[in-house]
């Protein structure tokens, strides 16, 4: 979308290391106008520090936009720490059940309401009233779902951990997280995703994920039920090798949504394949 559309348009994109504000600073032009960035980040949970990003921005005159998909409002809230716009797949967390694709823009009213709902209006991408209607009841259990999504994933990434067959694992509310203490100062807890590599590169992963039977092997995130999936052939599928290296998704790399189901019977799931490599 960034390199292969936007450019039709006359937009220049720049790409940074998303946890280097050094390099965030060193990227911007005169004529950069937005900062664009996904935190945590998919499927790795890097995180990047969104008050300190968003003091970069507007002394640049400049713009920042978050990509809040893995936090939802429950757990991060990117407005509150200088964020100009956040949006949100509401497909993912904020429906929760996997029932409606949607999508949410957050900002003041005076941009929100002239920039992007004139848009709407114009070129019709609107929610239909029926699937606005379930992502509300969707909001009406979000805290709790977070909180229990997040509780899950920290105790299946803990597991994880300690089992040999693991090189690493990613979660940020992990204390082996580079980026630990950030997480516990912008987020209240560390999401339901949960990333990590198997020893044996792809093909173990693969083992991993046929034998499962508690998650479903899809590249969604965010439901009730956990899923499964191996980025390097999914979601990063069409990077060549090299921009995947360079992403670090390696070839032994799963990620999991984690859901409402019983830890236990999450473990033991994974144990399947795990115990077998």
């Amino acid at each position: 979308l960034l390199q292969n559309y936007l450019a039709r348009f006359g937009v220049e994109v720049d790409f940074v290391a998303l946890t280097d504000l050094d390099g965030w600073q060193a990227a911007l032009r005169p004529e950069t106008r937005l900062l664009f960035l996904e935190t945590p980040s998919n499927p790795l949970s890097d995180l990047v520090d969104i008050a300190e990003l968003s003091r970069i921005a507007h002394d640049h005159d400049a713009l920042l936009v978050v990509d809040n998909c893995f936090c939802t409002p429950a757990l991060q809230q990117p407005l509150a720490l200088g964020a100009d716009i956040v949006i949100h797949s509401a497909t993912k967390y904020l429906d929760g059940q996997g029932r409606c694709v949607g999508g949410a823009v957050v900002g003041d009213a005076e941009r929100v309401g002239k920039d992007v709902f004139g848009f709407l209006r114009t070129a019709g991408p609107s929610m239909s009233p029926f699937n606005a209607w379930v992502f509300l009841k969707g909001l009406e259990t979000l805290s709790l779902r977070m909180q229990a999504h997040s509780a899950h994933a920290l105790a299946l990434a803990q597991w994880l951990e300690a089992h040999p067959a693991v090189e690493r694992v990613y979660h940020p509310w992990l204390e082996s997280h580079p980026q630990h203490e950030l997480a516990r100062r912008q987020m209240k807890a560390g999401s339901g995703i949960v990333a990590f590599d198997v020893k044996g590169g792809r093909e173990a992963a693969w083992k991993v994920v046929d034998s499962t039977q508690v998650f479903s092997i899809t590249a969604n995130l965010g439901d009730a039920k956990s899923t499964i999936t191996h980025p390097a052939t999914t979601t990063h599928g069409r990077l060549t090798p090299e921009e995947r290296a360079e992403a670090g998704i390696g070839d032994g790399l799963l990620r999991l949504s984690v859901g409402l189901e019983s830890v236990e019977d999450l473990k033991a799931d994974l144990a399947r394949g795990l115990d077998a490599l």
